[in-house]
């Protein structure tokens, strides 16, 4: 500990040396600890002696000390941790990309306001201006984090128009993001929600940028209300805000008729296709009948080694989509297919 306050409590020794019943052997000349010691005694710039008692007390003082200044301080006595607050939890989703400096300042402009935050990177390789992929980013991953997470999505071309910033509150997380429909599948999976219009710029940086909110709008936001700002003084509730439907499949003549959502970093395609759309003999059997463009898929797998190696496979996806892969092969490379490619299910 640097802090003068936090340094150790120094007590005068005599000439001999003596061990107390808490570990401690004091010794006349230079400091000597056991393991894990509670105080350390020195004879360096000394005036009176400290009880253990006293001793004791100024660890724990020293300690409460901290906590003041810190949600994350700690009382260590006897080697022994026990953390008093965890650190709030701000995750960033944004289509920003790594090679510039965007990320890294939305990184600044919070850790400014609020040095004691966790900042979780959930990805910044959304599409470009694409509100489908970020939705499906954020909804895939913001349910394990753990309660009172704020969530910073930015996936934003209508940046500096009358769009508005939202902050929404779910069942147990906070996400604030543009009013473009981006947090689309959060509004369908989250039983208990509460958007507000969050336009009290009193939380901004200023002055306000037309071409970058997520610097001076949407990550303040979320710094603040990490640092114990009330959501209810962001802006009022509203029940306007704006969302899309997920594409769902058409059942016709037999068939199921899908699209394709996105295809993952191994080439993975990911259609909205669902276990409950696969006929009861795909489950039980392992075969079923699937077409994407000029080529069929018609072994389901439950994963990735048991496909063939250069044949394609589908198989329950960890978001509960039924994916195509290739065993160590890029799917959507090999069959020519992207993201909103029709895919097509066999009903039998």
């Amino acid at each position: 500990m640097t802090d003068r306050s936090e340094s150790p409590v120094m007590s005068r020794a005599g000439n001999s040396s003596r061990t107390t019943n808490h570990g401690i052997t004091a010794f006349s000349g230079r400091s000597v600890c056991r393991t894990q010691p509670l105080v350390c005694f020195t004879k360096h710039g000394l005036v009176g002696a400290l009880t253990i008692a006293d001793s004791f007390a100024s660890v724990v003082r020293s300690a409460v000390h901290l906590n003041r200044r810190a949600h994350h301080a700690e009382i260590i006595l006897a080697g022994k941790r026990e953390p008093l607050v965890a650190r709030p939890i701000i995750t960033l989703t944004t289509d920003y990309g790594t090679n510039d400096h965007l990320v890294g300042t939305l990184k600044g402009v919070i850790l400014k306001i609020n040095p004691e935050v966790t900042i979780v990177d959930i990805s910044h390789d959304v599409t470009p201006y694409d509100l489908l992929d970020g939705a499906l980013t954020i909804g895939s991953s913001y349910s394990y984090f753990p309660p009172r997470t704020i969530h910073v999505v930015v996936v934003d071309p209508g940046v500096g128009t009358e769009r508005r910033p939202l902050l929404v509150t779910g069942d147990t997380q906070y996400f604030v993001a543009p009013d473009n429909g981006v947090l689309s599948l959060v509004y369908e999976r989250e039983e208990n929600i509460l958007v507000r219009d969050a336009n009290v710029e009193h939380y901004y940086l200023q002055p306000v940028s037309k071409t970058f909110h997520g610097r001076d709008v949407f990550a303040p936001l979320a710094a603040w209300l990490a640092k114990g700002a009330q959501a209810s003084a962001m802006g009022e509730e509203i029940t306007d805000y704006k969302k899309f439907a997920m594409p769902k499949p058409k059942a016709a003549d037999g068939v199921s008729k899908g699209v394709v959502l996105r295809v993952d970093s191994f080439g993975n395609i990911i259609t909205n296709f669902r276990p409950e759309d696969l006929p009861a003999t795909a489950i039980e059997n392992g075969t079923l009948q699937i077409a994407l463009g000029n080529h069929s898929v018609n072994k389901l797998v439950d994963t990735f080694a048991k496909g063939i190696p250069g044949e394609p496979f589908a198989y329950i996806g960890s978001n509960g989509f039924i994916e195509i892969a290739i065993n160590r092969g890029n799917a959507s490379k090999s069959l020519g297919i992207g993201r909103g490619a029709q895919v097509t299910l066999a009903a039998t």
